[in-house]
């Protein structure tokens, strides 16, 4: 009990499951990841959990196992399509799930990667959501712990708020 209570005083964000409202309706929560499969979205990791936060798991197989190899294979290639990228240029946090299944960020740069697709889909000029992106990155946690990484839930967030701003319907 006293540690639940010393985590929601420190933590009270996090303690309560970091939940994302939009017009007083919870949409989803900043620690978990979501398929997003428009193309005038944002897309996150794959989740070997289903997206489900109470299911988190990774995929728990090896390199070396063929249906790994061949999921990689098939994400690879629609991502490389979806994007018009090589599959070579794609960063491996777009192909591979992360050890809990949900997790809700991805790297700048497969951020960056999605750039052309999510502008050209919504109508809007690149340069206004590669700054998006920009002002998306979070440091890593005390300037050391970790990457830099884009929650993709926030990021797709704001640019539905751009896309209003502009009158874009996505």
């Amino acid at each position: 009990m006293l540690t639940v209570a010393i985590g929601g005083v420190l933590f009270p964000e996090q303690s309560t499951g970091s939940f994302v409202e939009r017009d007083g309706t919870v949409i989803g929560s900043a620690l978990v990841g979501q398929p997003f499969k428009a193309p005038g979205y944002f897309h996150g990791r794959p989740s070997a959990a289903g997206y489900d936060p109470f299911g988190v798991s990774g995929s728990n197989l090896a390199s070396s196992n063929p249906a790994l190899r061949e999921r990689a294979r098939a994400s690879s290639s629609e991502i490389a399509a979806a994007n018009a990228v090589e599959p070579t240029a794609i960063p491996v946090d777009l192909i591979a799930a992360s050890g809990s299944g949900i997790d809700p960020h991805i790297s700048p740069e497969a951020a960056e990667l999605q750039i052309d697709r999510v502008a050209a889909a919504r109508g809007l000029p690149r340069a206004a959501i590669a700054a998006l992106v920009a002002a998306h990155v979070e440091s890593p946690v005390l300037g050391v712990l970790g990457q830099p990484r884009v929650n993709v839930l926030r990021l797709n967030l704001a640019l539905a708020d751009l896309g209003l701003e502009a009158g874009v319907t996505p």
